[in-house]
């Protein structure tokens, strides 16, 4: 499009093409409605969420009328609220946002309300304030009996955004958590504010399903939760079947999750992680299974034999793990633990490894930090919760590669990859899908929890129709990298 000027004057048909860009709309035919004070967006199932400081709304639009099964969906910052007078002369209460327009070769911020008008034939209105020259930056002058003197776009622009880069929107966000002023929880808090999002901290344990086939709902506190955009699950491992139930129902509505709970199943099942990581071919200690006390001196043959681990499979942070010398102390702990009726593992003691193993961060395909992990001074558990320290190091390719292919085998977006460096090279020793960030992010000096945002940014996807039904072929609205 060209800038179509008279002298200093920019002149505007009855009808211009227009762009709103940051809203994710590369294309609107728009009426030029000199009526009308404020420029207007007929939207459908408009959202408010956010606080009362920095509130926001989220809103779908059909950018071509006569095709509803195109859907864009967008979210604002809400700068006011304000009683607009319809043309059937009904008044209204209208969220009303500021947002870049481009028409022809000049773009300048406007305020829009928002309407749910869908039955209009122009999806926008173009008001006075946007024809004000000093909102312009050019004297404007309307001619009604011309169309497009800006210029014309098309509606095939929509048919090339999902390759274009995508855009940046607030998001709504929830971290499950029943900790929400430890470490982890207050950073990923700060990191999504920070790149302009809302966050809710919810109390796993809190939530109560509503499981109906056509209108899943997560209640907490007497309520309906709304639908988030996505949501960050800090699920202990005391609470991972019920989180685990949460979280499924959050899927079922179509959010974003940023480990699934099969992920986190499959990670939190110490003997499933092993098959899984066995079935990927992914390098680990020699570990065992049995149930019988018949087998026991098998069970240790097989592992390698003595000194060995012994590990419950429901261990966390270095509880249930027994390093045993001889094969009179692995019967001794494999016997208490039968007579317990405890499910566990046997597991090479990787001698070298000196009580020390690396942390890999993995958040999507990368590996975005790391760190040494030294256990406390004769304790064989590098655990930071059992007094290890953290210290920097540099991952070699192949560590990198069997962290990353780790995460992939358990489904994980987001997950803490513990290596043991052997002579054989590196072996995975654990696969966390729910890694603390205060260890990684002081050792590496990397902001973890910035990265997990952004890749939220980048792989939500907006919530469709009434932000919990999918409509058919949607154009969506994504986050930047980076």
């Amino acid at each position: 499009m060209t800038d179509d000027t008279t002298g200093d004057t920019l002149e505007f048909g009855w009808e211009e093409w227009v762009a709103l860009k940051d809203l994710g709309l590369p294309a609107l035919k728009a009426k030029v409605d000199t009526g009308a004070k404020t420029s207007s967006i007929h939207a459908f199932t408009i959202q408010p969420f956010g606080s009362e400081r920095a509130p926001k709304v989220r809103f779908g639009i059909h950018p071509i009328p006569e095709r509803p099964d195109i859907a864009v969906y967008c979210s604002a910052p809400v700068i006011d609220m304000r009683e607009v007078i319809s043309s059937n002369g009904q008044a209204e209460l209208r969220y009303v946002i500021e947002t870049p327009m481009t028409v022809g070769g000049r773009t300048y911020p406007i305020q829009v309300t928002l309407a749910n008008r869908e039955t209009m034939a122009f999806r926008m209105l173009i008001g006075r304030q946007a024809l004000d020259p000093e909102v312009a930056g050019l004297p404007v002058a309307v001619r009604p009996e011309a169309s497009h003197l800006q210029g014309e776009l098309g509606y095939e622009l929509y048919s090339k955004l999902k390759r274009s880069t995508p855009i940046r929107r607030p998001l709504r966000l929830a971290i499950l958590t029943r900790e929400p002023n430890n470490y982890s929880s207050r950073r990923l808090v700060e990191a999504a504010e920070n790149r302009g999002h809302t966050v809710e901290l919810i109390d796993t344990k809190r939530c109560y399903l509503n499981i109906t086939s056509h209108s899943p709902e997560v209640h907490y506190d007497g309520k309906a939760l709304p639908v988030y955009d996505a949501v960050i699950p800090r699920i202990g491992a005391s609470l991972t079947f019920y989180g685990m139930a949460v979280i499924r129902q959050f899927e079922a509505m179509g959010v974003y999750v940023a480990n699934t709970a099969d992920s986190i199943g499959a990670s939190r099942d110490k003997l499933m992680a092993h098959q899984l990581l066995a079935r990927n071919n992914i390098p680990m200690p020699n570990t065992a299974f049995a149930y019988s006390p018949q087998d026991t001196n098998s069970l240790i043959k097989l592992a390698g034999g003595t000194p060995l681990i012994v590990k419950l499979l429901q261990s966390t942070q270095g509880r249930g793990v027994v390093l045993t010398e001889s094969p009179k102390a692995a019967e001794a702990v494999i016997g208490a633990f039968q007579g317990l009726d405890a499910q566990f593992l046997v597991q090479q003691f990787v001698k070298e490894a000196a009580g020390v193993d690396v942390r890999a961060f993995v958040i999507g395909k990368r590996v975005v930090a790391a760190m040494v992990r030294q256990g406390a001074e004769g304790e064989f558990r590098s655990n930071l919760h059992r007094g290890g320290r953290g210290l920097k190091t540099r991952l070699s390719k192949e560590e990198r590669r069997v962290a990353l292919r780790a995460a992939q085998a358990m489904g994980l977006r987001v997950a803490g990859v513990d290596i043991l460096r052997s002579n054989e090279g590196p072996k995975i020793l654990e696969v966390n899908s729910s890694p603390g960030l205060e260890g990684i992010e002081n050792t590496s000096g990397k902001d973890v929890a910035d990265m997990i945002i952004a890749h939220l940014e980048r792989h939500v996807k907006p919530i469709f129709g009434d932000f919990g039904k999918k409509s058919s072929k949607p154009i969506i609205t994504e986050m930047p990298e980076g």
